[in-house]
């Protein structure tokens, strides 16, 4: 774990994903550009990065639907890490042509990238036996969730790219000697996926040494729920609602209110918690360990679903039909203690914070999130930074916000019945001006009594909502953002270096 940053220490951190991070090949990755970030957060005297989920994301991209809740994405493998282990020539890594270098084009990408993973991999198995050892630990090591990931990808290709509910009967329900006949039919293909995720592991150990040696800690992400197209479900159906056929009985949403009369249908398969709890939820344990070997704090998404979630019909267009039903609230994360210690946690807890909700938060004394951008509103005291505690995390926006200069340029300049508008009400409480309103937000967040600062990249950078990373509600064009290079400069560092000394972060 980083020495220079811990959930309760007071400090302040950057959020941006991997993919967010400038190169040649399409998206950012684990390589040379990921080192020069980290030299930039510790110039900038920051002692945090915050990132997305880095599972194998969905074919939008979205890191919130991925395909395992254990395997890292292959995408973040640097080929020009490859290309210095002389697993690839320089030709073989040449740029990607064709792409915006500011924009990720994931279909693009991974097309470009996986045919020289699948090369590296070939001339990697073409060394002698006792130089592969280091790959043969990794996958003994890591047997548990490595068997069922690399199979599952294997027969996903063998089906066509079509959902594990599809597949024939035999490996849908994952008969024991269908199974075993697909391990030894597909086992170069299980073989690329294995050193795929090998490579993942040893590109983001490395990285991970680099953030310790510069006092900056990674905070990750993990979802509460998991995609139905998942490895997750496949191999654990009975720990999931489903049907006879592999489908949902039952899938999650959002109850509808004054945003949504009809309410959200997100269509995750929902968990059946009373399995969960018979095994001592030995899912949820390994999936926390699996996490914090890579991540030296986590955030969960929806942290509110663990006390109640809405339940929706499996097949319906509205959420209209849900019910509210019980998590499994403390025992969950008795049980985490009991086996993994306190897990450092911080509670995405945004939306209606119901009294249980707050007291499980409390109880494991996980600091919770609070926004700027909702700050301002005249019924909103939540998120004003005068009540915030000490014991939180205090963020000027969230990948599924506006940027802090889009969010300004939209908000509300129509008095309110106090006869203060959204806008007015900022600047009045920054002392700032519409264009630093972006730094306004970093120092407030800085100034506050949150334990923890962060704030994304776009708006250390002042940028509008041409980089916004995701439009919730919506499948395409999301997750897309880049740097430029260049954009990480001294004077940038140094600026924000100033205020993190100021305000003692």
């Amino acid at each position: 774990m980083s020495k220079g940053f811990q959930l309760g220490n007071r400090a302040s951190g950057v959020l941006m994903h991997p993919t967010s991070l400038p190169g040649t090949h399409g998206c950012g990755d684990l390589g040379p550009q990921a080192y020069r970030f980290v030299d930039f957060l510790a110039d900038a005297g920051q002692h945090a990065w915050q990132m997305l989920p880095v599972n194998p994301a969905d074919k939008h991209g979205c890191p919130y639907s991925a395909y395992s809740s254990f395997a890292g994405d292959s995408i973040l493998v640097s080929l020009q890490t490859l290309h210095q282990d002389g697993l690839l020539k320089r030709s073989e890594v040449a740029a990607l042509k064709g792409v915006r270098p500011t924009q990720v084009d994931y279909d693009k990408t991974r097309r470009f990238r996986e045919p020289r993973l699948r090369l590296a991999f070939e001339r990697y198995m073409a060394k002698p036996a006792r130089s592969r050892g280091a790959l043969d630990r990794f996958r003994a090591k890591h047997k548990d969730w490595l068997d069922d990931w690399t199979l599952f990808c294997a027969l996903r290709n063998a089906h066509h790219g079509k959902p594990w509910w599809k597949w024939t009967p035999g490996m849908r329900q994952r008969r024991k000697y269908d199974l075993t006949c697909a391990r030894r039919e597909l086992a170069d293909e299980i073989g690329y996926h294995v050193f795929a995720q090998f490579q993942f592991d040893r590109q983001w150990s490395a990285m991970k040494r680099y953030c310790e040696s510069k006092n900056i800690g990674l905070i990750g992400d993990i979802p509460i729920f998991v995609a139905h197209d998942s490895c997750d479900v496949w191999a654990n159906p009975k720990l999931f609602q489903l049907k006879a056929d592999g489908t949902p009985k039952v899938i999650s949403g959002a109850a509808p209110d004054a945003f949504s009369k009809t309410g959200q249908v997100w269509k995750h398969p929902l968990y059946d918690w009373r399995k969960h709890e018979d095994s001592g939820y030995a899912w949820w344990v390994s999936r926390f360990k699996h996490c914090l070997t890579q991540f030296d704090a986590v955030r969960i998404d929806h942290f509110l679903g663990f006390c109640r979630y809405w339940e929706v019909p499996a097949g319906d267009r509205t959420a209209k039909r849900g019910k509210w039903r019980r998590g499994p609230g403390a025992d969950l994360f008795n049980v985490l203690k009991k086996k993994l210690g306190d897990v450092p946690v911080i509670a995405e807890d945004l939306g209606l914070l119901t009294p249980e909700a707050e007291a499980l938060r409390d109880k494991f004394a996980f600091p919770g999130m609070r926004v700027l951008q909702f700050g301002f509103g005249n019924d909103d005291s939540y998120h004003a930074p005068h009540n915030y505690p000490a014991c939180s995390v205090v963020y000027t926006g969230t990948h599924d916000n506006d940027t802090a200069r889009g969010w300004f340029l939209k908000a509300d300049r129509k008095p309110d019945r106090s006869g203060v508008s959204e806008r007015q009400r900022a600047l009045s409480y920054t002392g700032g001006a519409p264009k630093t309103i972006h730094w306004d937000l970093i120092r407030l967040a800085l100034s506050s009594v949150a334990d923890t600062a962060i704030f994304p990249m776009q708006d250390l950078l002042g940028l509008g909502n041409e980089a916004k990373m995701n439009l919730p509600g919506t499948l395409k064009g999301n997750w897309r953002w880049r740097l430029k290079n260049g954009q990480l400069t001294r004077s940038l560092a140094r600026k924000l270096a100033r205020e993190v000394s100021l305000y003692g972060r």
